[in-house]
């Protein structure tokens, strides 16, 4: 796997963050990670329609489990699974060749910018691996470029943070007591497109066909014990702690454990969550 060699420079702190450290915990984690979010895999590969012999790009595909799926679908065509994290691709590149899938394959390229061939993909989709473009706008015109006339667009975005439990909850316990920033709407990160008409605008300007928007809800598990979960979040959102004292970091951490412990089930620690199911296509 080669280094990026196109990034635009409004993506490069993602490639520092996803090729180092974050992106190593999510590859050590790959399990767990592909876990929690695998309940919305049946609704996004139906909505995705792949047919044997299709071309298909899966954007933001970490550790690779929708890009496995989509070539398993594909059949005689292939999938292409890209990230800007290596740790997590090579993760994925070695369990595709494990389970024999030969036409699955990987890249370590940030697709806003990458020269993918004009008209190359009959399906473009995501797993909520598309909210993190410094410039959508650039991106879904780059990849409005590389998708066949015709050619479907399916993504998996989550809806505002107020429907989603997981969040709410873990910034919560986490903030103690303090008011954490509200990054603007459009700033990259995982609520960026939860705006039905900001999404629209995007992806109509860029050249696909107004989209739909098909609500999803599905329960997200975080670990078999609070142990592993808490783990798992601090992990992921452990930064909030940076600039707590030790009085403060306790309290925000018996927090966390508390709520852990609230939503324990015999299936494990399980979370609300809700993302749109976003479908358009290229005209043509």
């Amino acid at each position: 796997m080669s280094d990026v060699k196109w990034i635009d420079p409004g993506n490069a702190d993602q490639l520092r963050a996803w090729d180092t450290a974050e992106g190593v915990f999510w590859a050590e984690e790959a399990e767990l990670f592909e876990h929690a979010l695998h309940r919305y895999d049946d609704a996004l590969l139906r909505a995705a329609g792949i047919r044997d012999g299709d071309q298909v790009l899966d954007l933001g595909c970490g550790t690779g489990s929708t890009t496995r799926a989509a070539a398993w679908l594909a059949g005689s065509g292939t999938a292409l699974g890209v990230d800007l994290s290596s740790p997590m691709l090579a993760i994925a590149e070695r369990t595709a060749a494990a389970i024999g899938l030969p036409n699955a394959h990987f890249a370590h390229v940030d697709a806003q910018v990458h020269p993918f061939a004009d008209d190359e993909f009959d399906v473009v989709l995501s797993r909520t691996g598309s909210m993190f473009f410094a410039d959508p706008a650039a991106a879904f015109s780059n990849l409005a470029r590389a998708t066949k006339p015709g050619g479907r667009l399916v993504l998996l975005t989550w809806q505002p943070p107020p429907r989603n439990e997981w969040f709410t909850s873990f910034t919560t316990a986490l903030a103690a007591g303090r008011q954490l920033p509200v990054p603007p709407p459009d700033a990259p990160g995982p609520f960026s497109q939860s705006d039905p008409d900001a999404v629209s605008r995007i992806l109509v300007d860029a050249g696909f066909a107004a989209p739909t928007f098909e609500a999803q809800a599905e329960p997200m598990y975080f670990g078999l014990d609070v142990r592993t979960a808490e783990r798992f979040v601090l992990g992921v959102l452990g930064w909030l702690l940076a600039d707590l004292d030790d009085d403060a970091r306790h309290q925000a951490l018996d927090a966390l454990r508390n709520d852990l412990a609230k939503h324990q089930t015999t299936d494990g620690i399980a979370y609300d969550s809700a993302a749109w199911l976003i479908s358009s296509h290229l005209p043509g």
